[in-house]
């Protein structure tokens, strides 16, 4: 019996609940007989840490899961620390049930409930029920400012995790949430239509050259460069300065990032200078990119 209980909390991060101990086999006089001897540790009424208490972060996230019923599911801070959109360094975690009262408070869990999370907001990630990506976000426009969730869905654009569609979905649901306005300026710019096109990009960096008073690059020049060629956006031969602009249509697929990189690493071997500017940037801090390729043109 203890190897089976044990086999089990293996699985789950090193604990197991009342409910599975008692479909293992075990009596309640049984449980009971395990906390006094040492071989179980209870961590809330209706869960336990078998062999010693010392958990890992995971083991804590599955314990307070457990502990809030099996329709629970890791959120908010907690979920987006399990999922590596941001950090968490509080000792409480988050966990949302999918009922409309809360149910009895626990000490080191913050429990939320929700009425719209259904079941295709909850995915499996090692062993833990947690939030869907896009349910997350949603749940961190709650608590984070604008540019703390700027961060998280640009953490999850570099994580390949990020969904616009299911995003879509999330907020469609959601029903008056605080946060639900906070995520849809967020995202504006992720839309289909609002990411500026490779012309506009190109006329926007040229009229920002021209009202810096900056020397006028070659565009869509190219570079020879054994084995074979590269096209620089913008170039000074002179001061072997390549820049390039990054559109999100254009350079955000894993494909066209492997690519960029290689091609970059390829310029830099052959003694080009290369900066890399985003649409964002031109449009919300023009003065810095400015002085930044002043800069570069003057070293």
């Amino acid at each position: 019996m203890d190897g089976l209980v044990a086999e089990r909390a293996q699985r789950q991060h090193g604990v197991v609940s009342l409910s599975q101990l008692r479909a293992l086999g075990l009596s309640a006089s049984a449980v009971r007989s395990r906390v006094a001897t040492g071989r179980l540790h209870r961590l809330y009424g209706s869960v336990f840490a078998v062999g010693h208490s010392r958990l890992t972060r995971d083991g804590r996230y599955m314990a307070a899961v457990l502990a809030c019923g099996e329709r629970a599911a890791l959120s908010y801070r907690s979920c987006a620390a399990k999922r590596g959109l941001r950090p968490d360094r509080r000792s409480v975690v988050d966990v949302t049930v999918p009922t409309r009262r809360a149910g009895r408070e626990r000490r080191g869990i913050a429990a939320h409930t929700s009425t719209t999370l259904l079941p295709h907001d909850i995915e499996t990630v090692d062993g833990i029920r947690c939030t869907s990506v896009a349910r997350t976000l949603l749940d961190l426009a709650e608590v984070l400012d604008t540019r703390g969730l700027e961060r998280v869905c640009e953490q999850a654009e570099v994580l390949r995790v990020f969904d616009l569609r299911q995003v879509d979905d999330v907020l469609a649901r959601a029903r008056g949430r605080r946060g639900a306005k906070r995520l849809a300026e967020v995202l504006a710019d992720l839309r289909p239509g609002t990411t500026l096109t490779r012309q506009e990009l190109e006329e926007r960096f040229l009229a920002l050259c021209r009202s810096h008073d900056l020397p006028r690059p070659d565009v869509n020049a190219w570079i020879a460069l054994p084995p074979t060629g590269a096209e620089a956006d913008f170039m000074w031969r002179a001061q072997r300065l390549d820049v390039e602009l990054d559109g999100r249509d254009v350079h955000m697929t894993p494909q066209a990032f492997e690519s960029d990189r290689l091609r970059d690493q390829r310029l830099q071997v052959a003694g080009w200078r290369v900066v890399r500017f985003t649409g964002r940037q031109l449009k919300d801090d023009p003065r810095r990119v400015a002085a930044t390729v002043r800069a570069l043109l003057a070293t």
